[in-house]
């Protein structure tokens, strides 16, 4: 690990306007590759919850919630993402009426592709970092992903 450095101070409004950025710039970044990609974001964006749950298949209710769209929604994402070749449906065992949501192997590893130089290049950054540091900003990502969810909840339904 790097020493770490003496870091300038900032007040909660440098804080905000520097996530600011930092979201204004991943959103165009995520523009730049679903289109490289051939999604648009949306998609893309449900492409990763399902790269994310593994092989705990989701099924499209689960997708319509973690994306925040209806299922009617989620019927049209999974279309496109199936006729792109990215995901498969495959029957639920417990239940035949629903259907679960796989990753196929060849379009995982062509995202993994595009994120995995990006992912290196934050590791580096997060080396930056001590424990502590590291801690704090886990502590803060999480809490602030879970005041967003239920930003969206309140103020943004789908139903």
């Amino acid at each position: 690990m790097h020493a770490t450095p003496r870091r300038p101070s900032a007040s909660p409004a440098q804080a905000l306007s520097a996530m600011d950025h930092l979201i204004a710039t991943s959103m165009v970044g995520q523009q730049e590759i679903a289109a490289q990609v051939g999604l648009n974001v949306t998609d893309l964006t449900c492409f990763a919850y399902v790269l994310k749950a593994g092989e705990n298949l989701l099924t499209a209710g689960d997708l319509a919630a973690r994306a925040h769209v209806t299922t009617g929604a989620v019927t049209g994402i999974l279309n496109r993402l199936e006729r792109a070749g990215y995901v498969t449906r495959r029957p639920d065992p417990a239940d035949r009426r629903r259907v679960r949501v796989a990753a196929r192997p060849d379009a995982e590893a062509r995202i993994r592709e595009i994120y995995e130089p990006y992912y290196a290049r934050l590791m580096d950054l997060f080396g930056e970092y001590s424990a502590e540091e590291i801690a704090v900003l886990t502590d803060w990502f999480t809490r602030a992903s879970a005041l967003a969810a239920g930003y969206l909840e309140e103020h943004c339904r789908t139903d």
